[in-house]
């Protein structure tokens, strides 16, 4: 059963303090020297986590492009800007990939759920592209291995943007100004689906953000984080337990897992399932990366929590088994919380330091002024 906001809330209900002198000095000594030598992690036994990190300065890791194509990545990640803020893409012509991913709005759209075609709604949160090209799997339930693959079936899905490739390439020829971008992207003006998708990736590959005060921590500048921050990064890896799922440089294992998030019969609630027909995969979702959480409110895959504080909250007191309806009752199926969740009994000073350290790890990209459409 889901908890009230209002008992969410009593679990945030005392006062902060801040870390002690003696505490912050004894963190810096324990964190200023290389990540192998730091306390190791709090994870459950036999599950292996991948270090922290920083994510690599530059984005070509990214690129799919060969050697030979390389002089044409500019024009094509620009080819890409356009489409991307493009509602010509959709089947009304009034939706844009942007209309979900905003980038004043941390490239997501804020809501619970996103509108798509015909002001439908859909039954799950929309993620930030920021970072995207880093994922091996794409969407909460990870059926698309590639931005391509994702584009192209957010731009055909008939409750988002409803497009038809067709059609949509005939709109895009029609353009004189297009077929430009095209030429200048690939070689030659034709304008086919695959380019459209590849052109899309190409710009989302490089909606990263590299730079943050965590990176720079993690690169050796001590400074990046203050005391209460330093903490809050000593209680993700231990007594927080965030690592189990969260690690790596994109600060999550990639893996999908029941929290309590997902109830029967309710929205889109098989999850994993859906892409590999497992039962233990049933009502599991993708870890979340946690870069940029500060700015990507609401959280979780059907943006049930509505601020860091509820996320906090809920895995403090260790999430909540759902009661089986009747139906979940006869269903083999029906999903168990993960065994790596725990209730964690972090006081309010702990919780308000883990609050701090998120913050660390970004606010977004610089500014993107969407681009005057081609016309």
């Amino acid at each position: 059963m889901r908890p009230s906001r209002f008992a969410l809330y009593l679990l945030l209900a005392a006062g902060t303090a801040l870390v002690s002198p003696a505490q912050a000095t004894d963190l810096r000594a324990l964190y200023s020297v290389p990540q192998e030598q730091w306390p190791a992690p709090i994870v459950a036994p036999g599950n292996q986590v991948t270090p922290l990190a920083a994510l690599p300065e530059n984005a070509t890791h990214t690129e799919s492009a060969d050697p030979g194509t390389s002089s044409l990545l500019k024009a094509r990640r620009e080819l890409g800007k356009s489409l991307f803020f493009d509602p010509v893409l959709s089947g009304s012509g009034q939706h844009a990939c942007a209309s979900c991913h905003d980038p004043d709005l941390g490239w997501a759209d804020g809501r619970r759920f996103s509108f798509g075609h015909n002001r439908q709604q859909g039954q799950l949160n929309s993620p930030t592209i920021l970072n995207a090209g880093y994922l091996k799997e794409l969407f909460w339930d990870g059926r698309a291995i590639s931005l391509e693959e994702q584009a192209a079936a957010s731009i055909t899905n008939p409750i988002e943007m409803a497009g038809n490739p067709p059609e949509i390439i005939e709109r895009l020829q029609a353009i004189e100004a297009y077929r430009q971008l095209f030429e200048k992207a690939f070689g030659d003006p034709e304008v086919d689906f695959d380019r459209i998708t590849a052109a899309i990736a190409g710009f989302v590959r490089q909606r990263t953000t590299t730079a943050t005060r965590f990176d720079r921590f993690m690169r050796g500048d001590q400074s990046a984080l203050n005391d209460q921050e330093l903490q809050g990064l000593h209680l993700f890896r231990t007594k927080g337990r965030c690592m189990n799922c969260h690690n790596g440089a994109l600060l999550t294992d990639g893996k999908y897992h029941h929290l309590g998030t997902a109830f029967y019969e309710v929205g889109n609630y098989t999850g994993r399932y859906s892409v590999t027909k497992k039962n233990e995969d049933f009502s599991a979702f993708r870890t979340a990366p946690l870069r940029n959480v500060a700015v990507t409110a609401p959280y979780m895959h059907n943006g049930l929590l509505a601020d860091l504080d509820h996320v906090l909250a809920a895995y403090n007191m260790g999430w909540w088994q759902n009661q089986p309806t009747e139906l979940g009752r006869q269903d083999p199926r029906f999903a168990q919380l993960s065994p790596l969740i725990q209730p964690l009994n972090l006081d309010q000073q702990e919780l308000q330091a883990l609050k701090a350290f998120l913050l660390t790890l970004g606010r977004g990209a610089p500014y993107t002024t969407p681009t005057e459409l081609p016309r």
